[in-house]
């Protein structure tokens, strides 16, 4: 307390100074209009100003709950759609809103790793089996085909991306219904796909949408992309058909894992139907 005393009885011109300067400001501003006006626009752009910078920090920092809310939401959606459901044919003479059944639900994940300049690239995604994801289910963003699950443990997937060598999904055209089979193209373009063994009775068109069909994991009429080129093989009985991919690998944030609820009854009854064989 002495020490305080002692520090304002030394400088006790500076602070008389601050005070007197403090009044004769109040006054110049509280009995002038003009100028009275003008420190209170300039204060409250100020402060305005604040108040945007702050907005715009917490804007920033629940940008990733905000984007989670939106996924989660469109997750929901998709399960809502008509190729997530089938016609329960059973239940035909029933109203007609029941005859509809849920066949695919999607789980929300983010992209925690993702490679697009290797020969086998592959996805992380942050949910795992504890999430309800198993190995097999399909992966989709908002514009397409993403991959496969090929791994998994409670809190962590592995996704063998579309641009893998190995990676085969059964396709169409969408408009003719032919089908045939996708791959990433041979010169490792991550934008580029190929769709081969498609009959020359499709008569496709450059444009054409390439989309999942129902020999698929995917539920039918996924986009994988675009015809760009066509390319017919020797002997004209086949084309095969260059396609822009309808997913841009290099920004993927937020996917959606396909959980077909109907997969274990289908691959249980075929691997039966193998072992009679």
């Amino acid at each position: 307390m002495r020490n305080l005393l002692i520090f304002i009885t030394k400088y006790s011109a500076f602070f008389l100074f601050l005070i007197f300067e403090a009044i004769a400001l109040y006054i110049f501003i509280n009995y002038n209009n003009f100028q009275k006006a003008s420190f209170i626009n300039t204060s409250n752009e100020v402060t305005g100003n604040m108040y945007k910078r702050v907005n715009n920090a917490n804007d920033y920092l629940h940008l990733k709950e905000i984007n989670d809310s939106l996924a989660n939401e469109n997750a929901r959606l998709r399960g809502l759609l008509k190729i997530s459901k089938y016609v329960d044919s059973a239940a035909k003479g029933t109203v007609v809103d029941t005859i509809f059944k849920q066949q695919y639900t999607y789980i929300q994940a983010r992209v925690i790793n993702n490679s697009v300049n290797r020969r086998t690239n592959y996805i992380t995604l942050n949910k795992g089996s504890r999430d309800g994801i198993t190995k097999d289910m399909g992966v989709v963003a908002d514009a397409g085909v993403v991959g496969i699950v090929v791994q998994t443990t409670p809190h962590f997937s592995i996704v063998r991306s579309l641009l893998h060598k190995d990676t085969r999904i059964s396709a169409m055209l969408a408009a003719s219904k032919e089908g045939g089979s996708f791959r990433w193209a041979d010169d490792l373009d991550p934008h580029k796909g190929l769709l081969y063994d498609v009959a020359n009775s499709a008569q496709p068109h450059l444009g054409d949408t390439v989309v999942t069909d129902q020999y698929s994991l995917f539920p039918i009429g996924i986009p994988l992309g675009r015809v760009s080129n066509l390319k017919p093989k020797t002997g004209g009985f086949f084309l095969n058909m260059e396609v822009k991919l309808a997913v841009d690998f290099s920004k993927l944030e937020y996917v959606y894992v396909i959980n077909n609820k109907l997969a274990a009854e289908q691959t249980g009854l075929e691997a039966q139907q193998k072992k009679d064989e």
